[in-house]
């Protein structure tokens, strides 16, 4: 079976590149440079507007940490229901404790918020102290996905601790590889993690999702 592709995006024209070049899903944020926040309406409404695939959002209300004050939390309960009816597809998200450990009650509260839509907690997960830990705190949860690069810089540095994930994980949660993943590297990426979906920015350069990568990513999956 050919694994899911998802292709994070910043800019309008990045969703529509994203979907011609054959994505099976788009995660939607704003702001590249802090590595994603919560998507503006009007970028929200015109995306959604425009593409036929699934589309996740992020809810992230600042770049930096992971460890957010309680007007930030209640920025993000906010987000979550009054975006669940907008033609969305589900939720992207992660929130720890200072000390490095997922905030279980906050993360519930959201998951529960955001139902019946999934959610998907993002690469907050590889700054968690114990990842065996963190996985079985996330599926306590309620999430159904995580994207993580297995703790490394990129999900190919991560490979064998991916690999464990996808193996600790069995069928209970989806563990979805990201981070500098492209055409060139993903077939061996999804030969030694065993993973069915993969996240990809598909930047070649700049802020813009490649339109030729993207189909690349997509080519590699379908080998």
């Amino acid at each position: 079976m050919t694994a899911l592709l998802e292709i994070a995006v910043f800019h309008f024209e990045s969703a529509l590149i994203a979907q011609s070049g054959g994505a099976d899903r788009i995660e939607l944020c704003s702001n590249a440079r802090e590595g994603g926040v919560s998507p503006d309406d009007e970028l929200l409404k015109a995306v959604v507007a425009a593409v036929h695939i699934p589309v996740q959002i992020m809810v992230r209300p600042r770049g930096g940490n992971f460890s957010y004050t309680n007007h930030e939390f209640l920025q993000m309960c906010s987000e979550i229901e009054k975006r669940k009816h907008s033609g969305i597809s589900g939720f992207v998200f992660g929130i720890l404790t200072e000390d490095g450990i997922i905030d279980v009650e906050r993360s519930t509260e959201l998951v529960k918020k955001a139902y019946p839509l999934p959610c998907t907690f993002h690469r907050a997960f590889d700054e968690c102290v114990n990842i065996s830990e963190a996985l079985e705190q996330v599926i306590k949860c309620g999430f159904t996905k995580v994207l993580t690069s297995g703790t490394a810089s990129t999900a190919m540095e991560g490979a064998n601790v991916l690999q464990y994930l996808v193996t600790r994980a069995g069928n209970r949660i989806s563990i979805m590889p990201g981070g500098s993943v492209r055409s060139g590297n993903i077939r061996e990426l999804q030969s030694i993690t065993g993973a069915s979906e993969f996240h990809s920015s598909a930047i070649v350069q700049g802020e813009m999702a490649s339109e030729a990568e993207v189909w690349a990513l997509k080519q590699a999956l379908r080998v």
